[in-house]
C-alpha cells in the first residue's frame, strides 16, 4: 500500500515558445500526457495582482515516480491542468529512497 490515493487525472503541460508574428515570442502550453495524482491543498493567501486580487493556494501533488529525463517526470516551470484549474509546479522531489512516488510542490492561482 503506497499511502497515496491517485484518483485525480491531471494533464501535465510544458511551456513552448512560439513566434507572435511581430518579432517577439509568446508561450503556448503543450499537453505531455495525463498522470494520476493525489492533490493535497495547503495554506492559501490573497495578494494584489497587476489589476485584480489573486487567491493563491500552495498544494502538494503526489504522482507515481519516473526516472530523471523521462517525459512522465514533472519538472519545475511545467504545470498540471484539471479542467479550468492550473497548478504551476515549483519543485519536485522523490518521496522515498526508491523513487516510487514524487511530490510536486505547486501553486494554484485563482481570481476571486
Amino acid at each position: 500500500m503506497s499511502g497515496y490515493r491517485l484518483t485525480r487525472a491531471l494533464v501535465l503541460e510544458d511551456p513552448q515558445e512560439v513566434a507572435d508574428g511581430a518579432g517577439g515570442f509568446g508561450v503556448t502550453w503543450v499537453a505531455l500526457g495525463t498522470l494520476w495524482a493525489e492533490v493535497r491543498p495547503g495554506a492559501g493567501r490573497e495578494a494584489a495582482g497587476e489589476e485584480v486580487l489573486v487567491a493563491t493556494t500552495l498544494t502538494r501533488i503526489f504522482v507515481r515516480g519516473a526516472p530523471e529525463g523521462s517525459p512522465r517526470r514533472p519538472r519545475p516551470e511545467q504545470r498540471f491542468r484539471e479542467g479550468d484549474r492550473i497548478f504551476t509546479i515549483l519543485a519536485v522531489a522523490e518521496t522515498d529512497s526508491e523513487g516510487r512516488h514524487l511530490v510536486c510542490h505547486s501553486r494554484e492561482e485563482a481570481q476571486p
